[in-house]
């Protein structure tokens, strides 16, 4: 197959509109449909079901894109890192972080970063919830230091940088702050206060609605910011989970974390939207694993 041929199938599987597939490409949707029929003809059947209506990818069609797609992935990575090789490491990486202790970590590591690679820099923010996913998605963002899951399957994931026991955020007037651990179970005792806009693959792994032995686990309100939520909590509106860690980064006098000792361990990691895979970005993950607690 011709790069023309490659990128025109993958351009049409995506858009499913022949129109606009040219716009991106910079060419005509005769041009468009002449690739398309040139390759199926080479192929033997078609790709694309075509009517008035719509346009749809084949069974056939379907099985071409799944392969083809992340291996034209890795010629791009290819020639981007032999490109790289050549001319050395450049540019700015923008990283986001979900909490202070991974921004601690990328601190760390985008210091070595920079003497390795002088003419490369990091440029990090604060990047969370939902919001942290829509700025990798606009390109805002090259990569995010976050706890599982991925908001979806057009992200990577690297490989865990680091592991963090779960906690429960509670008020202190609460009658759960009297105890030293809790279990899931207590979920159903206090409201959980819950990040407003969130996904919902987020909130079933964090904020789940019963508790593994079935009781309904009562939500109450909701916020945007993470400092809004435990100014809820030290209000007596309900409770939050929370990294372990958050008790030495975000002491309140009004607010006890209480460990589970029975949950799951909240993993950290690297994340990427699929496809943007730089020398740069890989060059800097393998740094981040050097300075990782869990390395």
């Amino acid at each position: 197959m011709e790069r023309y041929e490659i990128e025109t199938f993958l351009t049409l599987a995506e858009e499913l509109h022949f129109t606009r597939t040219a716009e991106r490409l910079l060419v005509s949707p005769g041009r468009v449909s002449q690739t398309i029929k040139k390759l199926e003809r080479r192929i033997g059947g078609a790709l694309f079901e075509r009517s008035n209506r719509r346009v749809a990818l084949t069974p056939v069609g379907r099985q071409l894109h799944a392969e083809l797609l992340p291996a034209y992935h890795q010629v791009q990575q290819a020639v981007a890192h032999a490109s790289a090789a050549c001319r050395g490491l450049s540019g700015v990486l923008r990283v986001g972080f979900s909490g202070p202790w991974s921004g601690d970590l990328i601190l760390l590591a985008a210091e070595e970063f920079h003497a390795r690679h002088p003419r490369c820099t990091v440029e990090i923010q604060e990047a969370t919830f939902t919001p942290a996913f829509t700025a990798l998605r606009d390109g805002d963002l090259d990569m995010l230091v976050k706890e599982l899951p991925a908001d979806g399957p057009e992200f990577a994931v690297g490989p865990v940088l680091f592991s963090d026991r779960r906690a429960l955020a509670v008020p202190v007037t609460h009658e759960l702050a009297a105890r030293e651990t809790v279990s899931q179970e207590d979920l159903a005792l206090v409201p959980l206060i819950t990040p407003a806009g969130a996904s919902q693959t987020f909130l079933d792994a964090h904020y789940p609605r019963r508790t593994p032995g079935g009781r309904p686990v009562p939500h109450g309100p909701t916020a945007v910011a993470w400092s809004e939520m435990l100014a809820l909590v030290g209000a007596g509106k309900g409770a939050t989970p929370v990294n372990a860690m958050a008790a030495e980064y975000h002491g309140r006098p009004d607010v006890v974390h209480l460990r589970f000792d029975d949950a799951p361990s909240v993993e950290h990691v690297p994340m990427w939207l699929k496809g943007s895979e730089t020398a740069e970005l890989q060059t800097f993950v393998r740094v981040l694993h050097e300075f990782a607690p869990g390395r």
